[in-house]
């Protein structure tokens, strides 16, 4: 038996409106709402303005990160979300991406990440590791 440490959602999206990718105010936005309808927790986060178009983005999460890059001109934005601890909250975020963004075409890749054993006596368990005093 095997369980899954982690889901990653890697997207492409097209034919997104040229003004929801130019700004980085509003891929701020976009990421801190996904987070927050997802139920993640937010650590820390760092986005940037490039000139004369296009926005990226990340914020680091307790369940591991979310990210975009932009090229508004494209109609273009490279998403990355990967969360640990459950498969719901990484598709809840990728869900709130596409309904503000609304592209009109998604290639979308989903993989299991940290695909270990469970119930297997030769698997170790970190947390039942005892250290020696030194």
């Amino acid at each position: 038996m095997e369980k899954t440490l982690g889901l990653h959602i890697l997207a492409d999206l097209y034919g997104v409106d040229f003004d929801k990718l130019d700004h980085v105010e509003d891929v701020r936005e976009l990421l801190e709402g996904a987070v927050k309808y997802a139920g993640l927790s937010k650590l820390s986060s760092h986005f940037h303005q490039f000139y004369p178009h296009g926005a990226t983005g990340v914020i680091l999460l307790e369940e591991s990160h979310i990210s975009i890059h932009t090229w508004p001109e494209h109609g273009y934005a490279a998403i990355d979300v990967y969360t640990c601890g459950g498969k719901e909250k990484t598709f809840k975020a990728m869900e709130y991406i596409l309904k503000v963004l609304k592209p009109k075409r998604v290639d979308e890749k989903v993989a299991e990440r940290g695909v270990v054993p469970v119930n297997d006596e030769t698997a170790t368990n970190i947390e039942k590791i005892e250290l020696e005093t030194v």
